[in-house]
């Protein structure tokens, strides 16, 4: 094990035996230096690396802290490593969304307010409306993380918000079948928003399930191992 991998290890395990609990300011350097047998290098290394993580936050003229370790941004921090899967990586990361975007919509469709009904359709009427399909992208994202923000649970937002953030590298509404495949997205999506204005959670976990699979078979479909570019969610 390098040095800075001990005392990465070292930090993480005295935040997660609660021995540096959430907010609180970690030792000295020198301190901790001296109980991890680290030099002061791989311990700022170990630092950098924590605070990607979201797990400390350096804070200037201040000190270092433990964040405050909520799940949402720590599982936000995915991100850093979800981005580098390849396509069949993805698309194996695909079942979990299914059941994940199905579970939201239903808690949504339990949750719904006629205020945040009619956010959904304005986007959905938004989406219609563009032919730019970066716009339309980017609709598509608020779309869907305005569901799990009204389903009420902010670290399965996150997460799903990691999983779409990684399939909109992939972008199949500029392909030559794309106004088609525009078509259908929006009528899926007609579908799930009606199905949670209804207050009907098993129709809309079905519609949700439904439409990620149809997103799932068009990177199947139409998208080669290899691409980097920008896709529905």
């Amino acid at each position: 094990m390098s040095a800075v991998d001990k005392a990465f290890h070292g930090l993480r395990h005295m935040i997660a035996t609660g021995r540096l609990g959430a907010g609180e300011r970690i030792p000295p350097e020198a301190d901790l230096c001296e109980e991890l047998g680290v030099s002061r290098g791989s311990l700022r290394e170990a630092v950098r690396m924590l605070a990607a993580l979201g797990v400390i936050e350096p804070r200037h003229g201040s000190g270092t802290y433990v964040s405050q370790l909520r799940p949402e941004d720590v599982i936000g921090s995915l991100s850093l490593t979800l981005e580098l899967l390849p396509l069949t990586g993805l698309l194996e990361v695909y079942e979990i969304r299914r059941v994940l975007e199905a579970h939201v919509a239903a808690q949504a469709a339990a949750r719904c307010t006629p205020e945040t009904v009619g956010t959904l359709f304005s986007l959905i009427e938004a989406m219609e409306a563009t032919d730019d399909p970066a716009q339309a992208s980017e609709l598509d994202h608020r779309f869907h993380s305005e569901i799990a923000r009204i389903g009420g649970n902010p670290t399965l937002a996150s997460l799903l918000s990691v999983f779409r953030a990684r399939s909109r590298k992939y972008q199949v509404f500029t392909l030559p079948e794309g106004p088609e495949l525009r078509r259908k997205s929006d009528e899926d999506h007609r579908v799930l928003a009606t199905a949670i204005a209804d207050r009907d959670p098993v129709a809309a976990a079905g519609a949700a399930q439904a439409h990620v699979a149809q997103t799932e078979r068009w990177l199947r479909a139409f998208m080669p191992p290899v691409g980097e570019d920008d896709s529905p969610s």
